[in-house]
């Protein structure tokens, strides 16, 4: 039986997720305990569910099961609050939408193309700066890099203190620095922010790097544990080598 670890100030549980589309079963029998303060990889050969289990928790497919958000200090449920970042967003070249635009989009009610809300402009700064970000808030989102436009989208979908955080694919097109900088934003978030963070990924040698906890997927769980412990697992060696 799995070692139960005590969570911080919230508690996610996934329990007993499937999702059948048509005649294909995508998902069945997942039981997950998202822990606070960890970052929560998941990883499998392509067609394994994995970007459906990330929309099961997004609300965007339906799903058999539940999924639980307990606020472990006054031991009641709570709204879970969701952060989403995802693989990447269509956006045009030298397209004339700036970062502003797109994140007082998000937050204002003002329309952007009216007038530029200077209470907004300054929560956009703030939330920027967190990242290193706030000397884009007037670059054209076509015009910014990889590694750019991930940390406006981190700082997007932590703008409101979400208490789960998704990524999907977060880093692809970014380089070995943005990475590396990358990494250091979620260690910051997961520790000072008390909060849950699932990625998925393809890149093993960074799961092996990075994960507090990994979850090998194939369809259902096949190994979940430490990085040594799946990677080590036969579940993994049959389904990797």
């Amino acid at each position: 039986m799995e070692k139960e670890i005590a969570c911080g100030f919230h508690c996610i549980k996934a329990k007993n997720i499937g999702v059948t589309i048509g005649q294909d079963e995508i998902l069945r029998n997942i039981d997950l305990h998202i822990h606070c303060k960890e970052l929560t990889v998941i990883i499998g050969r392509n067609g394994a569910g994995k970007s459906t289990l990330l929309k099961a928790f997004l609300g965007e497919v339906k799903h058999t099961g539940t999924i639980e958000f307990m606020d472990t200090k006054e031991h009641i449920a709570r709204k879970l609050r969701i952060g989403y970042v995802p693989q990447s967003i269509n956006v045009e070249r030298h397209m004339p939408t700036t970062v502003y635009d797109l994140f007082a989009s998000y937050i204002s009610s003002v329309p952007v193309w009216l007038k530029k809300d200077k209470r907004a402009e300054q929560k956009i700064k703030t939330s920027l700066k967190n990242f290193g970000a706030e000397n884009l808030i007037n670059k054209s989102i076509g015009d910014l890099s990889g590694g750019e436009m991930q940390r406006v989208l981190l700082a997007i979908s932590t703008y409101n203190e979400p208490n789960l955080l998704i990524l999907d694919e977060p880093i692809s097109g970014i380089d070995k620095n943005g990475i590396e900088v990358f990494f250091e934003q979620i260690n910051t978030l997961k520790k000072e922010h008390d909060m849950s963070i699932i990625l998925v990924s393809h890149d093993l040698d960074l799961v092996k790097k990075y994960a507090d906890r990994v979850i090998l997927l194939d369809k259902t769980i096949l190994k979940e544990g430490t990085p040594e412990e799946v990677f080590s697992s036969n579940e993994f060696k049959e389904v990797f080598e």
